[in-house]
């Protein structure tokens, strides 16, 4: 018995040991065991996150991810299995994206403030000309006198930045860069406008005024003095300064006259004095004074107009400030009282209607109210020797005289107190007694021929 079981244990082992050879060999994992139920609990939101975060995680480790000391047809053991399990369940949490804003302000914090400050108003061209102008005068305040730069910059402010052209090398190194890619038409154009030292204005002082030099005399000064002169130093640059320099009076022959001390300065009194007025020429201007004859012919028919027209708006002043003055003085005869305004007559005849810019009448009713269905000479009053006063209407409509009418052609006696009613517009007509009075008794001493 004891043989048979151990040669059964013999065989055993050879079969155990010809499937793990046979497993190695072939490289397959076992089949997992699996449970057979059909029905299985859903997932909740942390769960689902937590399988995808794994399969993800063992697709990308891929059979490389196995341990190299485990066999690959050995089973986990248990303790592997809940290692496993924690590493699987536990949340696996994503690399921290940096927000957008924090390497744009690692950058700003990073450059120096004063670097774009500068950058943005001082133009490389500025600098290159900064550069020559100091390099020829040695004098910044001549450079700030002398040269124009693209900004309106202050004596401080071209300090301070050839100061930092000279000793702060973020500075200088960006200028530097800058300029480098400068055009060589915008260099030339920069080297052209560089001052002169003094040494060049000695060399220049020393062509006389009263000579005229041409460009070969600038180049031949050019040619004898190479060290003196700037490298970008043309013929035509050297005449045309030479030029401003005797314009000021500024050649070693040329001297200035002092102005004149005591009496003899003139005053512009005294200029004024000895200019001959008969030899001053009057030219006259037909057209101009043609055009000054119309115009102030203009304005005086238009002074005319408003004289004219003086009366009427009185009247509608008078209605809006309420301070009206009597209704009779000593030039008045009578007076047509609207509810508005108030017409005075002041000759022995008026004319009545709608004024128009060719048509001028006596008394406008469209001041009084609607006018449009008023002719434009609807009638006139008159006032006869004897003392009365009539109407004549020589318009289209009629005109009621105390609720009568008075058609076109015909005339109405007028009393005090009337009413006249025009095309719906309502006045009353009230007569100067006293003064029709002295009329009446002045044609009675009149003797009738």
């Amino acid at each position: 018995m004891a043989s048979g079981t151990a040669s059964r244990s013999e065989d055993e082992e050879s079969l155990a040991g010809q499937k793990r050879s046979s497993s190695q060999v072939s490289g397959a994992i076992p089949k997992r065991r699996s449970s057979s139920r059909f029905i299985k609990r859903k997932k909740f939101d942390d769960e689902l996150v937590e399988s995808s975060l794994a399969k993800s995680s063992s697709r990308a480790k891929g059979p490389s991810g196995v341990e190299p000391g485990r066999c690959s047809g050995s089973e986990p053991s248990s303790s592997e299995k809940k290692k496993v399990s924690k590493s699987v369940s536990a949340p696996v949490t994503p690399s921290p994206v940096p927000k957008p804003g924090l390497p744009k302000r690692m950058k700003k914090s990073k450059q120096p403030v004063q670097v774009t400050k500068d950058l943005g108003r001082w133009k490389p061209a500025d600098d290159l000309l900064l550069i020559n102008a100091v390099l020829q005068t040695n004098d910044l305040t001549s450079v700030h006198l002398g040269v124009k730069f693209s900004c309106r910059f202050t004596l401080r402010e071209i300090q301070e930045r050839w100061y930092a052209l000279l000793y702060d090398p973020v500075i200088s190194k960006l200028a530097c860069q800058a300029m480098r890619q400068l055009h060589p038409e915008a260099i030339t154009a920069i080297q052209s406008k560089v001052l002169f030292s003094k040494a060049e204005e000695q060399l220049l002082s020393k062509v006389g005024s009263t000579s005229q030099p041409t460009l070969d005399t600038f180049q031949d000064l050019l040619d004898k003095h190479p060290e003196a002169f700037y490298p970008s130093r043309s013929a035509k640059a050297l005449q045309v300064h030479w030029q401003l320099m005797k314009q000021y009076y500024l050649l070693d022959d040329q001297t200035v006259q002092p102005l004149p001390k005591g009496d003899q300065v003139l005053n512009f009194s005294d200029a004024e004095d000895m200019i001959d007025d008969s030899k001053l020429k009057d030219v006259r201007d037909e057209v101009l004074e043609h055009e000054l004859t119309v115009a102030d012919r203009r304005q005086k028919r238009e002074i005319r107009q408003l004289e004219q027209e003086l009366h009427k708006w009185q009247v509608l002043v008078d209605s809006i400030t309420g301070m009206s003055s009597p209704d009779f003085d000593n030039q008045t005869l009578a007076v047509l009282r609207g509810r508005m305004v108030r017409y005075l007559m002041r000759s022995r005849e008026i004319t009545l209607g709608r004024a128009t810019k060719d048509n001028q009448i006596d008394v406008d009713l469209a001041l009084e109210g609607p006018a449009w269905k008023i002719s434009r000479k609807q009638g006139v009053i008159k006032l006869k020797n004897n003392g009365d006063f009539f109407i004549a209407n020589e318009g289209r409509r009629p005109v009621y005289v105390d609720g009568r009418p008075v058609l076109g052609g015909s005339k109405w006696k007028l009393s005090n107190n009337s009413v006249v009613e025009i095309a719906s517009l309502r006045f009353v007509f009230l007569i100067n007694q006293d003064l029709i009075a002295l009329i009446k008794a002045e044609a009675a001493k009149i003797p009738q021929p």
